[in-house]
């Protein structure tokens, strides 16, 4: 069965005729059409789950997660599954699968942050059409997360400035993140996961339980 992201012809007629040049094509597999996009099940995926499960470990979660959506992940990576223009769920979808689906789906190892920087190139389009007002408020953090994960602190620096909006919780760990990166540089909690050596400092802050990012 052909993937559920390529559609029908948007017209008949063309589709006729390009039934009648190859009867054997599969009619799945003439042109794409935005409103058959699978991007928005990402979303529903996720608003269904809720808070409870977006921030906490739960190995079921992570497992139903991975394997629902491990097709669609791989394609976003590949830049072969891209959002309609202005459709923010669509983007949303997008951005949930490269900045949230790796740290659920690979937790513990590098591919955690694998897409990170694919996510934030998004973000950046996605908020230049507006399309994070455009959800309810509990969903449009993740416009934002993106921003938050980045080991810089310009990304950094926007990410508190998007968290404004949001008010607090969100705005108090936006500063965190961002803190850290300031004094660190980076998240000394991925230096093992990443094969990075730590500086004593950064182990004296894990060690006292310091903020993950």
């Amino acid at each position: 069965m052909p993937p559920t992201f390529i559609q029908r012809t948007r017209t008949n007629s063309l589709e006729s005729l390009l039934y009648f040049l190859d009867p054997q094509m599969p009619h799945a597999a003439l042109l794409p059409s935005p409103s058959a996009s699978p991007l928005p099940e990402v979303v529903g995926f996720w608003r269904d789950a809720g808070p409870t499960l977006w921030f906490a470990r739960n190995a079921d979660f992570d497992r139903r997660f991975r394997e629902r959506f491990a097709h669609l992940y791989e394609l976003a990576c590949a830049n072969a599954l891209r959002p309609a223009a202005g459709e923010a769920e669509d983007h949303l979808g997008l951005l949930l699968l490269l900045d949230q689906y790796p740290r659920n789906a690979f937790r513990g190892t590098p591919r955690m942050y694998a897409s990170d920087a694919r996510a934030r190139r998004w973000a950046e389009r996605a908020l230049g059409q507006g399309l994070d007002r455009q959800v309810e408020d509990a969903l449009r953090l993740f416009f934002y997360l993106p921003f938050a994960h980045a080991e810089n602190l310009a990304d950094q620096d926007r990410s508190v400035a998007l968290n404004h909006g949001l008010g607090q919780p969100f705005l108090a760990h936006a500063r965190e993140h961002r803190e850290i990166i300031r004094r660190f540089g980076r998240f000394p909690h991925r230096n093992p996961i990443l094969g990075r050596p730590s500086s004593a400092e950064e182990l004296a802050f894990l060690a006292a339980g310091g903020f993950a990012g």
